[in-house]
């Protein structure tokens, strides 16, 4: 179970750790709301195996997001990491959150202000709730694709919880953002999240 293990990034400024509190499922290619109901593409490739590595993707042209391979080569299936609860280095992840929107905004300088505001004022909570926000939050980009997450030596690595955690309450839901599925596949109940975490995106924390 994913839920409860931790995603940690590593570099020559620190340490990043936090607890994967939402995940969402994309089993096959007959699954009508995963990349892989297309097949095999240079885009989705790395949904085709092995296990544990990473596949990366980027939406709407600006937001990364990652997700964790979980079935044997040839069999794409994925658990997109929707949320992470920040444990270590929240300092870094504002940071990073921080320098992105500054790339965004380019050079409108009262656009920059406003947005490097709001993140300033984020709680620590929120600084990787939502997929696109965990990727900005860790430093996570296309250059990940295809990470080996359970090399111990990788920079960006999956560690499983601390022995003797109680493991979250769990909440089943159907996913978020596609709507450009058909049924049965959108009312799937492939989205999980920790109950009552604060860092679990949307209105799902507090069932």
């Amino acid at each position: 179970m994913l839920i409860g293990a931790r995603l940690i990034r590593e570099g020559v400024d620190g340490v990043r750790a936090g607890k994967i509190v939402e995940v969402e499922a994309y089993i096959g290619v007959d699954d009508g709301a995963s990349h892989a109901r297309f097949g095999r593409t240079k885009r989705n490739a790395r949904m085709f195996g092995p296990p544990g590595n990473a596949y990366v993707y980027l939406v709407y042209g600006m937001y990364h997001c990652l997700n964790v391979v979980t079935d044997s080569e040839d069999r794409p299936a994925a658990l997109l990491v929707r949320s992470v609860q920040p444990l270590e280095g929240a300092d870094l992840m504002r940071r990073a959150r921080t320098e992105l929107v500054e790339l965004r905004s380019g050079r409108d300088i009262a656009r920059t202000a406003r947005a490097r505001q709001r993140v300033i004022a984020l709680p620590d909570a929120a600084l990787a709730s939502g997929p696109g926000l965990v990727c900005a939050a860790f430093s996570i980009d296309r250059h990940d694709d295809g990470v080996d997450l359970c090399d111990p030596a990788s920079p960006l690595r999956l560690e499983a919880a601390p022995r003797g955690e109680a493991p979250p309450d769990l909440a089943w839901g159907p996913r978020i953002g596609i709507g450009y599925a058909v049924e049965p596949w959108r009312s799937r109940p492939w989205r999980v999240w920790a109950v009552g975490n604060g860092s679990v995106s949307g209105k799902a924390a507090s069932r």
